[in-house]
């Protein structure tokens, strides 16, 4: 008999409604473990980072909070924002500090069509819609480049300056990335995101490396298309889409939209990959805290569920990935779903019917 394979996993539980869905999620996974016949296991190590860690410290996270992470196999992420810490202070203080520290570059959010889950597109109700939203993670919009000065003028005389930053490099990586994915799927097209006719020097640096990488790839369709157009693509022809690649901004924007027309954010599930592996990547869902129902135990855990699904795909474990992928669609196609979907289960239920059917 092999040695047990044990995965070291940091669990950042975060802020309101993030405690419970990790919570779910490392239930769905260590049954998982249990079921494996010694194959392999989960190290949890929890760090008590967040707001209230905040309200504690000063700070989101230990000051030597990077390295004491440094080395896990990966990142399972809840939430973060709560009213009393404000949102730049919160997302900069934590998420974003590990993403950027870390160069998870590379973010991708699937958009997901389930059984029982009514969607408020028609078409869905009859059409196989199924795409993945590949999401610039490092730079672009949210490179944290700029600063508020000239406060010393009085009230109504300051300036900001936010800058995007738009780099060869950057871009590249990224963009490549989606190829390699659209290599993997039925459908073998890429659609880019962009906005040059108004942003004519980041975006038609986006634009310049976009066209020279789609000429390595000679069998995978590429569009290129303005954020504007792409947003009403994504209502009026989604089953056109396989793989959309996007800046920061403006792919954080339209996986919400996807998610929105799956059904509802809380079925969102997300991973932040350092593709290289110098690093641990952070796998999360994308609903965020939701302080209006944290700690009442209707939260939607399916967002981190499938989060762990991608983590699983992450750490080798394909066959597992694929068992929780095929649980959520037997739970949501059996009607027990939360009350964001429509339903009236709680979270602890619809936990243990992903459990129970992981053998479906």
């Amino acid at each position: 008999m092999t040695d047990i394979r044990t995965f070291r996993i940091g669990a950042i539980p975060g802020d309101g409604v993030g405690a419970e869905v990790v919570a779910a999620g490392r239930r769905v996974l260590d049954a998982l473990a249990s079921d494996s016949g010694g194959r392999f296991g989960f190290d949890w190590q929890e760090f008590p980072w967040g707001s209230d860690f905040h309200a504690r410290t000063g700070r989101m996270m230990d000051e030597d909070g990077l390295d004491r992470i440094r080395d896990l196999d990966a990142l399972y992420f809840g939430a973060v924002g709560w009213p009393t810490v404000p949102d730049h202070v919160s997302l900069w203080g934590l998420r974003l500090r590990i993403c950027q520290s870390f160069d998870q570059w590379a973010n991708v959010r699937p958009v997901t069509f389930l059984p029982g889950v009514t969607s408020p597109l028609r078409k869905a109700d009859h059409t196989e819609l199924d795409w993945v939203v590949v999401r610039e993670n490092s730079e672009g919009e949210y490179a944290g480049l700029g600063g508020r000065n000239l406060s010393a003028r009085g009230r109504g005389g300051e300036v900001a300056v936010q800058s995007a930053l738009f780099t060869e490099v950057g871009c590249e990586r990224i963009i490549r990335f989606a190829f390699d994915l659209a290599r993997t799927r039925t459908r073998k097209k890429v659609s880019s995101v962009t906005k040059s006719n108004a942003q004519q020097y980041g975006m038609v640096l986006w634009d310049d490396v976009f066209a020279r990488v789609a000429a390595d790839y000679p069998d995978v369709e590429h569009e290129s298309v303005l954020v504007d157009a792409m947003s009403a693509k994504f209502v009026l022809k989604p089953e056109d889409l396989s793989v959309v690649v996007a800046s920061n901004l403006n792919a954080d924007i339209l996986s919400d939209l996807g998610s929105a027309l799956a059904g509802s954010l809380g079925l969102a599930a997300s991973a932040n990959l350092n593709p290289e592996r110098r690093f641990p990547s952070m796998f999360e869902p994308v609903h965020g805290s939701a302080p209006d129902i944290a700690g009442q135990g209707v939260c939607n855990p399916i967002g981190a569920v499938g989060s762990a699904a991608l983590m699983l795909e992450h750490l080798g474990l394909s066959d597992e990935a694929a068992r929780i992928h095929r649980s959520i669609e037997a739970t949501t196609g059996q009607g027990v779903l939360t009350r964001d979907v429509g339903g009236t289960a709680g979270t602890e239920e619809v936990t243990r019917a992903l459990i129970d059917n992981l053998g479906a």
